[in-house]
């Protein structure tokens, strides 16, 4: 069998004192502005699609919002850290002074800096579907029975009611640079999978096909918080690494399309008998499956796509010659090929509680690796974006579980802030987003949103909005076959529409 791993804006630029008076005059009548943004909404009819394409790009581990979006430099020193905050592209806006290039794009982003949930351990789950892991054993186990599905897998479920029979030749649900957690230790971590949707609906993985070009010593919980030496390719890869399909969407080396369509027809004379199979979680979408798997095969288009080497140097040194840069460089090019969600993750690399988890080395490994290589890329990444004109129509999220400790801990072992989820920001642009906004604020210490609390599920919700998709009234299937809201309590949020 082949396989396959895998509304019109209420917030405008200018608003009358009369028409003020009047929103104001609303509480009267009992409706308050969310009431009346959602009653105006519900007039209309169905959102209208703003995000033809999604780029999700995923810091796991837990960025520190500290020394990313929401710096602190009038905080005290256990607070702030080592860094202090720099102008932006929006005058008043300020972000980590480690992120001098990203700074020029803000005015094309919208930084949400009032996230909160109550879910502190590596919320992948959450954060990725909008339904929280039932314990942390759960959101260990990637295939837990009782996961929802990851939003890039509903997407892609909805979009095959609307065309059913229809399999694109790219993917609609493509995950760089491999799959999730795949090179971890010892745990494999819940979140981009389809869940009871069933394995068809599982992103398309890629995998990567090169080496690292440094080794540094990574603190080990399983080492007794010894340092274990890796070669890490999120800190360098050498020119000739590639980010390819799965080997099992590849064809054998053997295996010509003559011999392919010819294999295929067999298969396909087994299809009656094979439909007599009772449908249930295990066998959901194994029809689609055969059929993706070999378009993904004989798909030119997508290799090409994938093939970053196919750009200058001088651009791929732009992005940034690590994993995540080069990652970012083949997600640009999936998006102008007609590839409806890519997601990139930063993930961690043989050694838990690495990539954004820093615990441990929190400056250093900041400062060294984690910063650089995010703003070299996500810069870049904008550039290129703004200059083929495609980020107008596709919505960047830059998503992480959720945020670091105001206070800085294990000084002994080079500073580290721990897992913290009461505040955290995240950062959205194009495809619908108002650009050039702050939304929501944190204390001064960044200890608890003090300003508009945003959760994950409405991030999720917003999405969906963009997308043409009404996140309160769609659903898909659970696993008993009964309809299943998108979010549980998941609320557009008004704000950063454009």
């Amino acid at each position: 069998m082949l396989r396959v791993l895998g509304s019109s804006n209420p917030w405008r630029e200018s608003i009358s004192r009369r028409e003020v008076m009047q929103i104001g005059g609303l509480g009267a009548l009992g409706l308050s502005l969310p009431g009346m943004l959602k009653a105006e909404e519900s007039a209309v009819g169905q959102p209208v699609p703003r995000a033809k394409r999604i780029l999700l790009l995923y810091l796991q581990g837990a960025a520190s919002q500290f020394e990313t979006w929401d710096p602190k430099p009038q905080a005290p020193a256990e607070v702030r850290g080592k860094w202090g905050a720099i102008p932006t592209s929006v005058p008043g806006v300020q972000i980590c002074e480690m992120l001098p290039r990203v700074a020029k794009f803000v005015d094309r982003m919208a930084i949400v800096r009032s996230m909160t949930h109550e879910h502190n351990n590596h919320s992948n789950l959450y954060t990725l579907s909008g339904y929280p892991a039932i314990d942390f054993t759960s959101e260990t186990n990637p295939f837990d029975s009782r996961h929802y599905p990851f939003f890039g897998s509903v997407l892609d479920y909805l979009e095959e009611q609307r065309n059913p029979g229809h399999v694109p030749e790219m993917p609609r649900n493509i995950g760089l640079p491999y799959q999730f957690s795949a090179h971890g230790q010892l745990a494999r971590r819940a979140g981009p999978y389809a869940a009871f949707l069933g394995n068809g609906y599982n992103p398309v993985w890629t995998e990567f096909d090169g080496e690292a070009t440094k080794e540094i010593g990574r603190t080990s919980f399983f080492a007794g918080l010894k340092k274990e030496m890796v070669k890490d390719p999120y800190l360098g890869i050498t020119p000739d690494s590639r980010i390819r399909l799965s080997k099992s969407a590849q064809l054998a080396k053997e295996m010509t399309i003559d011999r392919l369509d010819r294999r295929r027809s067999l298969v396909e004379q087994l299809d009656d008998e094979a439909r007599r199979v009772d449908e249930n979680q295990a066998t959901r979408g194994l029809d689609r499956f055969e059929s993706m798997a070999y378009n993904l095969m004989t798909s030119a288009k997508l290799r090409d796509a994938l093939d970053f080497a196919q750009e200058p140097m001088s651009k791929r040194e732009q992005y940034g010659m690590t994993l995540f840069g080069q990652a970012a460089l083949a997600a640009r090019r999936l998006l102008e090929a007609d590839c409806p969600l890519v997601s990139v993750f930063w993930d961690e690399y043989k050694i838990v509680n690495t990539a954004w988890d820093t615990h441990f080395e929190h400056f250093e490994r900041l400062g060294d690796e984690l910063l650089p290589g995010f703003d070299a890329a996500v810069s870049a990444l904008f550039g290129d974006l703004i200059e083929r004109g495609l980020l107008d129509e596709t919505l960047v999220m830059c998503l992480t579980e959720h945020g670091r400790t105001p206070k800085i801990n294990n000084l002994d072992r080079g500073g580290g802030r721990d897992h913290y989820s009461k505040s955290y920001s995240v950062m959205l642009a194009g495809g619908g987003i108002r650009p050039g906004m702050v939304l929501g604020a944190s204390d001064s210490i960044g200890a608890f949103v003090k300003e508009r609390p945003v959760s994950p599920e409405d991030i999720l919700a917003t999405m969906y909005y963009l997308k043409g998709i009404d996140p309160q009234s769609a659903s898909v299937p659970n696993q008993l076959g009964r309809p299943m809201r998108l979010t549980e309590r998941g609320e557009i949020i008004h704000e950063i529409l454009a």
